[in-house]
């Protein structure tokens, strides 16, 4: 054997001398290489012998290279230059990962991006994409709808009750000059205060006080009557609009032949109103003392 295979005197040789681990590797990022670091362990003084160096390494504890996460090798100088040091994985990350990344349509901005769980790069939250404005548009023309709806439904409420109050305002306001003017009768002017009770009344009283109208007209002039009327106090029994029931209570002054200084009287009188549909006007339908 030459002096490269064995030593003499109890030299270790070249070979000897050099510690080996087992290499091994661990799951790193895709697409990434992995560094490697070089650990060598200092050979034993000249004299020592090979039993003594293997029995005190079977003693040390030995790193797994799997836990230890990164490749572990030892050797001589000529194998340890054949392996790409970290140098040599930044210039893999350099153009040939750019072009990677370029040809995945991906530009290397995009590595800035945060990624998901999977290890995608996280959408920008302020992207919204075309679902997402869809159901934004979609949720806007609902509202819209709804808001329309709520305004269209109040508003008709809001008109309905407004043109019902105004007409049982009417209503009331007709009752109460009805029974000023049937209250209200002289004989210097009772062919216009009959004609202006006629003009106010309609259906069953309009005929009722028709039929009547001559008695009445002879009676007053006759007696000389003169008597007015004025209203105390008024108010709506029911009333929407087209139909109102109202009681007005009426204090009169009434003169004649046996009272020409006049005597008070007083009145309480229902008064059945209907609207007529061409005019708006209310009119007596019924008229009767109460109380």
């Amino acid at each position: 054997m030459t002096g490269d295979d064995e030593g003499g005197d109890g030299v270790p040789t070249r070979r000897e001398r050099t510690l080996r681990v087992i290499k091994g590797a661990k799951a790193g990022t895709p697409g990434r290489p992995v560094r490697r670091r070089i650990v060598t362990r200092p050979a034993p003084a000249p004299g020592g012998g090979i039993e003594e160096v293997l029995e005190r390494l079977d003693r040390e504890p030995v790193e797994d290279p799997l836990e230890a996460g990164d490749l572990t090798v030892a050797g001589d100088p000529a194998e340890v230059e054949d392996l790409p040091g970290p140098d040599a994985a930044d210039d893999a990350d350099g153009p040939a990962s750019t072009g990677g990344a370029a040809a995945a349509g991906r530009s290397p901005a995009d590595d800035n991006q945060p990624a998901d769980d999977t290890g995608q790069p996280a959408d920008d939250p302020g992207d919204a994409g075309p679902g997402r404005r869809r159901a934004l548009a979609g949720l806007l023309v609902v509202l819209l709808a709804a808001a329309l709806a709520g305004a269209g439904v109040y508003g008709h409420r809001w008109y309905v009750a407004r043109i019902t109050e105004q007409a049982r305002q009417g209503a009331l306001a007709a009752a109460r000059q009805a029974s000023v003017n049937f209250v209200s009768v002289s004989a210097a002017s009772v062919d216009r205060d009959l004609q202006r009770i006629t003009a106010g009344a309609t259906g069953e009283f309009r005929d009722e006080f028709s039929r009547g109208q001559a008695q009445v007209r002879t009676a007053v002039v006759e007696n000389k009557v003169d008597s007015k009327g004025t209203v105390l106090r008024a108010g709506l029994v029911s009333g929407d609009r087209r139909r109102a029931v109202a009681l007005v209570a009426v204090d009169a002054t009434v003169k004649n032949v046996k009272a020409p200084q006049g005597r008070p009287s007083h009145y309480r009188i229902q008064l059945d109103l209907v609207r007529d549909r061409d005019s708006g006007d209310w009119l007596v339908a019924k008229l009767q003392f109460v109380g």
